[in-house]
């Protein structure tokens, strides 16, 4: 097997690792004594939609709706599946969440909610505010996914803008409530996740106005006097930690990035090569974040006192792209393309980088590969690594490369997984 194969299995392992087909049986409820219904959004929706279904009684009531990208859908039977916009929200996700949020408010004390949250619910689960069309909410939305905002930071702007993200789902339900949450935020905190339909949001408006602010973000004109009204108390805050409605609320992640990464660190110790885990927690510009990693590579390459190949260093995390260029990039595949320049061929050095849901930004690849004979090839292909980082063209420098890595959709997401492998 050679290297980039290792890569590719490490890569499996930690996807196979958040299959809600495998993860979510494990935490289903007992039936209660009135109806269970089913909603959720997220990459991972339909996936575990699919899962409770095939683990359900079948002699016992189970209805419901989730809304996932366009793409992910699965053949369910008694939850409906909605497909839906994905990064940027669109009127199916917007109706979706109107259907969502009725069906929520029709329950009674002795019913259950059984909510299914994954990266991707923020856009999808798109209802806006009473003065907020939905094509300005798709505005703010695509300008702060460009402006290298963290994940946090846009979710505190989008829960201050939805009438059902940032515990207001959960404000409206009259029956307990289990959410279960795949997450693909750094910290796994469940009000980031989804932008936390059911959990308490620590954020204000204020805190959303100072994100339009730091990024100098020009958004519509109702988004600011909506966000200036809740500041001075005009318009009610999103459900706060300590508020009753949350006593009959119970938030569980059931799948995070350091579980993937444990599972691919075994699978590196059983090929006899040793793993340094980075952190699960990475964020930060993809192209700077690279620059460290290689120093690091390299000084095990050069230095190998305190580290020694074979070794793998594993992480996950989000990081973020500021987009300047007009290119086809990913964080992910930005994330290799520094990260190969930096080496500059160092020997015996490999990496992938990849999205565990498939999908690294808006193209159709979850990520990349690199080997130390990359470089060499893209010169022998006219190739200028440096100008296509300048222009976030990563896509398609990998493309031509023949090096991309192209699963289609995962139905999983614990965001990014990189591996760098020293032989």
């Amino acid at each position: 097997m050679n290297p980039c194969s290792y890569l590719l299995g490490s890569f499996s392992i930690a996807v196979k690792a958040a299959d809600p087909a495998h993860i979510v049986p494990q935490h289903l409820p007992s039936p209660p004594k009135g109806r269970t219904l089913v909603v959720g959004a997220g990459k991972a929706a339909a996936a575990m939609a699919l899962a409770i279904e095939n683990a359900w009684p079948s002699s016992v009531q189970l209805d419901g709706l989730v809304v996932t990208r366009y793409g992910h859908k699965l053949p369910t039977q008694r939850i409906k599946v909605i497909e839906a916009g994905h990064p940027i929200p669109d009127e199916n996700g917007e109706q979706a969440a109107r259907e969502i949020l009725a069906a929520v408010k029709a329950l009674k004390s002795d019913d259950l909610l059984l909510c299914l949250f994954s990266g991707g619910g923020s856009s999808l689960l798109s209802l806006p505010v009473d003065g907020i069309s939905l094509q300005e909410l798709k505005e703010v939305t695509h300008q702060l996914l460009w402006c290298g905002a963290r994940i946090q930071e846009i979710n505190t702007v989008r829960k201050h803008l939805s009438a059902i993200q940032g515990g207001r789902l959960a404000a409206a339900c009259k029956a307990p409530i289990l959410a279960l949450i795949i997450s693909d935020v750094t910290g796994d905190e469940a009000t980031h996740i989804a932008s936390g339909p059911c959990s308490p949001d620590p954020s204000t408006f204020s805190d959303a106005l100072a994100v339009l602010d730091q990024y100098h973000l020009n958004v519509p004109p109702s988004v600011r006097r909506i966000l200036l009204e809740g500041k001075v108390h005009a318009t009610s805050e999103t459900p706060k930690p300590g508020s009753p409605i949350f006593t009959r609320v119970e938030n569980k992640i059931i799948a995070s990035a350091n579980q993937s990464l444990l599972a691919s660190a075994n699978y590196f110790q059983g090929l006899k090569i040793a793993t340094l885990i980075l952190g699960d927690t990475v964020t930060g510009e993809s192209r700077e974040i690279a620059k460290s990693y290689a120093a690091l590579a390299r000084e095990i390459r050069i230095h190998p006192q305190l580290l020694k190949a074979p070794i793998a260093l594993l992480s996950g995390g989000e990081t973020t792209v500021t987009i300047k260029g007009n290119g086809c990039g990913g964080r992910n595949s930005e994330f290799l393309l520094s990260l190969l320049i930096e080496l500059d061929g160092l020997k015996d050095t490999y990496a992938l980088a990849c999205d565990t849901d498939g999908l690294d930004g808006t193209e159709n690849n979850a990520g990349a590969l690199i080997s130390p004979d990359s470089l060499v090839r893209a010169r022998q292909l006219g190739l200028n690594a440096a100008s296509f980082l300048i222009n976030n063209d990563a896509y398609t420098f990998f493309e031509q490369l023949n090096d991309l890595v192209i699963t289609g959709p995962t139905y999983t997401n614990v965001n990014d997984y990189r591996a760098i492998l020293i032989l």
